[in-house]
């Protein structure tokens, strides 16, 4: 008996095969759910039909969160394949590059505010909204977040607000969709060499200062957090609703550390 089996799990924001929603995808897959997937544009669909056929999936469907009718067609053409839905797995987050660095006051643009919020919070609760009436009898809505949403990091700025407030929306979220047997999750990963992170600037300084203050002397992998991800969203979770896990090495723990 695997952690998922028998469960159905829509992943979003897979962007390669370094992407920490691919680590949850093979994770989940290797589990026994059985995996649909979103792309964002017809630039991303072919990677994302290779890594979908990898995990034995064929159903890779458009999605750009920041239009609501794609998002409304999304579940449309999901329910017309599975009349049930057990585990949304958002992995979406955006902020233009040249807020990611320097005077967080100088650089912080009304546009640039509103897109990484829009984008990387908004964008939570309207996929749980769609996917709502497919997650009859309840279900598991995962999201990724990181310590910068919790402490200042240098060169996150304006993510790390929009980050504060998805940690927010997860907790608002569990509770509106408790009732409906429904748990919402976030994971807080320690800082991964992924595509995303390629937009933090010092991001290599920073894989160096965790490895060396982290407890367990280490940076986490996209597997670890993909094992992570298939136990909150298994039934081995089912009393744990609106937590943010860390998975981080321990990084967040430590307050200061002497000689590291």
């Amino acid at each position: 008996m695997k952690l998922l089996d028998g469960k159905r799990a829509l992943i979003t924001g897979i962007a390669g095969n370094r992407s920490i929603a691919w680590g949850i995808a093979q994770a989940m897959q290797r589990e026994g759910a059985e995996l649909a997937f979103t792309h964002q544009n017809e630039r991303l669909r072919g990677r994302v039909e290779e890594l979908a056929a990898q995990c034995g999936s064929d159903i890779t469907l458009p999605c750009d969160v920041q239009n609501d009718g794609e998002i409304a067609a999304l579940f449309k053409a999901l329910g017309e394949r599975w009349p049930q839905l057990d585990i949304l797995v958002h992995s979406i987050a955006y902020a233009p590059r040249e807020e990611l660095g320097g005077d967080y006051a100088a650089n912080a643009s009304r546009a640039g505010f509103t897109a990484a919020h829009e984008t990387s919070c908004y964008s939570l609760t309207a996929l749980a909204a769609g996917a709502r009436p497919l997650m009859r009898g309840g279900g598991a809505v995962l999201t990724l977040t990181y310590y910068g949403a919790e402490k200042v990091v240098p060169n996150y700025n304006v993510m790390g607000l929009a980050k504060a407030s998805l940690e927010a929306n997860v907790r608002y979220l569990a509770d509106c969709l408790g009732p409906e047997g429904t748990r919402v999750n976030a994971i807080s990963a320690g800082p991964i060499k992924t595509l995303a992170a390629s937009g933090i600037g010092d991001f290599r300084k920073m894989l160096e200062h965790v490895e060396r203050t982290a407890p367990l002397r280490k940076n986490v992998s996209i597997d670890e957090v993909g094992n992570a991800a298939a136990f909150l969203c298994s039934d081995f979770a089912s009393g744990v609703t609106g937590e943010i896990l860390h998975v981080d090495a321990g990084y967040n723990l430590v307050g200061m550390s002497a000689g590291r």
